[in-house]
């Protein structure tokens, strides 16, 4: 009884700390109007950040931000989701991660450019994966749905004897 009333809490725990962290994720997009427009350098309290190649702060303070709210976005959704199809969420997860990668180095002159073709080995074999997967799934759904077929007739006939 007491591992029922853990798993309980521990799933209360998480399911808040998610809430909280899509809540906070739109406010994300907007931390790039605290960074100065008129600067390539920016004084924190996490110490001293450069636009890294951008005009000016707001700029790249922007396309980090939208990169990791999205990223953010997309792990959540991996990570909560139960359907077989779960793993195509890594294709945009790489590309994601690709061009947040292209935004920290700051000599790369086409950012998604970049990022497609050398996040394209990495999603690849994903989506051969999936392909894959979704041929034997559908190759054995007409068998599975037989077994059911039987199991719910069967079980039809047993109650309905009773009766």
């Amino acid at each position: 009884m007491k591992s029922r009333v853990t798993d309980r809490n521990k799933n209360i725990y998480s399911g808040v700390a998610i809430s909280i962290i899509l809540i906070a994720t739109p406010f994300l997009f907007y931390i790039y109007k605290f960074a100065p427009s008129d600067s390539t350098e920016w004084n924190t309290i996490f110490g001293i950040f450069k636009s890294n190649g951008f005009g000016n702060m707001q700029a790249f303070t922007h396309a980090l931000f939208t990169k990791i709210t999205f990223l953010t976005l997309t792990i959540i959704w991996f990570l909560t989701a139960r359907n077989w199809w779960k793993y195509a969420i890594l294709v945009p997860l790489t590309m994601f991660l690709f061009q947040l990668s292209g935004i920290i180095n700051w000599e790369l002159k086409y950012i998604d450019e970049y990022d497609f073709w050398y996040s394209l080995p990495f999603i690849l074999p994903i989506v051969l994966f999936l392909i894959y997967l979704s041929y034997r799934i559908s190759k054995n759904k007409d068998y599975y749905s037989e077994i059911d077929n039987n199991a719910k007739e069967e079980i039809h006939r047993m109650f309905s004897d009773d009766l």
